[in-house]
């Protein structure tokens, strides 16, 4: 098909592969949403008396088609399309002829693409939040089996006091399931839609847009056009924050890992499985997968910063330039899930040696309890202070179990707490959400259990 802005002259062949990129393999992951948004759009036309009824159903079963063709990877979008729109609309038209025609009227490039990103960055926000969810309450289990596994706690990277395996575990725990909350609120945000905006400005035809935003599923329509055109970029930048804090924790847990399985350390161990070998060396068992955790959170960090970077000084209504913000959102987007898929895995199989933890426990560790008991007897805090630090050898080590017990206070490694920290609210809040969302495309396709996101 030739492209939707067809004039009476050919593009040059430069410019083509310059302004298109990678579009056309980039729009792979819009097909199903973008088939979706176009079939509540036409039902919207039905609706103003554009298109039939007859017409609506065959747009209907060509965009079903379509949907069908890309969950079997069989819908071809080629470079001369530029992107999914063209190749879905000449689809239509070979299809379903005149119909598919009318199938743009009353919406430009810009609210279709903007539709269909809202609709993937939503299903993806609420499977990111349950995943990162999960990925803690995984943490938190790990934390109660070895909750009172003493393990030095440290500070500056130097012996501090006492710690212990569940204290650790639990602590990253709290941090994802705080972060897999926040992904609800961008959900939330995200969960609005742009479709009638057109090319920032509306159209004058009398577009229900809560009618189309309803089918989609849509929580409310996103009311300013001019705006609904204007978050694009922010919005994706938003999410990849998002996903950028679980980023950030997930290279802590990664070099905090490689630190605490050091042979000579040996706090813990990896599977064998989740390590690899090197091609000189034949005693190696390297910790890959860590170190790699470390520079994909970079990835994740990267790609949220260059949509910022992209859209930072950008005039308001519709520019170019906002095409260069897919690839950084799916590739972050794609960074943030493999990265919380394999520390399932490195959780799951991670190995505690509770002797080498507790023979870390050495007895300068105990030196702040010390003064602590000897200010409870009536000695002066400061004095005691000086007192101990000017003889450390003389700090008798204690039961590291007992130290434990003696840390009462809530969330200490006495009293976790972990009940009250799990995240049972965020994993429901999800998967209801993401339950009335394919409840939507069920409505909209007839196709049970449809997912836009297929990771």
């Amino acid at each position: 098909m030739s492209k939707l802005w067809q004039k009476d002259y050919d593009l040059d062949t430069l410019m083509e592969t310059f302004t298109v990129g990678d579009d056309y393999i980039l729009d792979q992951h819009l097909v199903i949403s973008d088939a979706l948004g176009s079939i509540a759009h036409a039902r919207g036309l039905q609706k103003l008396g554009i298109l039939s009824e007859e017409e609506t159903a065959d747009l209907t079963q060509g965009l079903v088609e379509i949907i069908d063709l890309r969950l079997r990877d069989d819908f071809p979008i080629n470079k001369s399309d530029e992107d999914c729109h063209t190749a879905i609309e000449g689809f239509l038209v070979k299809r379903v002829g005149e119909a598919g025609k009318k199938i743009h009227t009353g919406r430009s490039r810009n609210d279709q693409v903007q539709t269909a990103l809202r609709l993937w960055m939503r299903e993806f926000a609420y499977k990111l939040a349950r995943k990162g969810a999960m990925l803690a309450d995984a943490l938190f289990d790990f934390a109660e089996r070895h909750r009172n596994v003493p393990m030095p706690g440290r500070t500056h990277m130097q012996l501090a006091m006492p710690s212990s395996v569940g204290l650790w575990a639990s602590s990253y725990a709290e941090e994802l399931a705080d972060e897999s909350k926040h992904l609800l609120s961008v959900a939330e945000l995200l969960d609005q839609s742009p479709l009638g905006s057109a090319a920032s400005y509306g159209v004058p035809l009398d577009l229900d847009r809560e009618y189309t935003s309803a089918l989609m599923g849509f929580s409310r329509v996103q009311n300013n056009v001019l705006y609904a055109n204007d978050s694009r970029g922010k919005f994706e930048a938003i999410l990849l924050d998002g996903c950028d804090y679980l980023g950030l924790t997930l290279s802590k847990l990664a070099q905090d890992l490689m630190i605490f399985t050091l042979p000579e350390l040996g706090y813990f161990s990896l599977p064998k499985e989740l390590t690899t070998g090197s091609s000189i060396m034949p005693q190696k068992k390297n910790p890959d997968g860590l170190e790699l955790a470390r520079s994909r959170s970079s990835v994740i960090s990267s790609s949220a910063f260059r949509i910022k970077s992209i859209i930072r000084s950008l005039p308001s209504g519709y520019n170019r330039d906002f095409q260069d913000t897919k690839g950084a959102l799916f590739e972050g987007a794609e960074a943030t899930w493999l990265l919380l898929g394999i520390f399932e895995v490195m959780i799951e199989g991670l190995i505690v040696d509770e002797e080498a933890l507790v023979k870390g426990c050495r007895p300068e560790l105990y030196a702040t309890d010390l003064v602590l008991k000897r200010t409870l007897a009536g000695e002066s805090f400061r004095d005691t202070y000086r007192e101990v630090g000017l003889h450390l050898s003389d700090v008798v080590p204690s039961d590291p179990y007992e130290a434990l017990k003696e840390r009462r206070s809530v969330g200490t490694a006495g009293n976790l707490n972990i009940d009250r920290a799990r995240t049972d609210c965020v994993i429901r809040a999800s998967e209801t959400r993401l339950e009335a969302i394919r409840g939507s495309y069920e409505g909209l396709s007839g196709l049970k259990g449809l997912e836009v996101v297929s990771w």
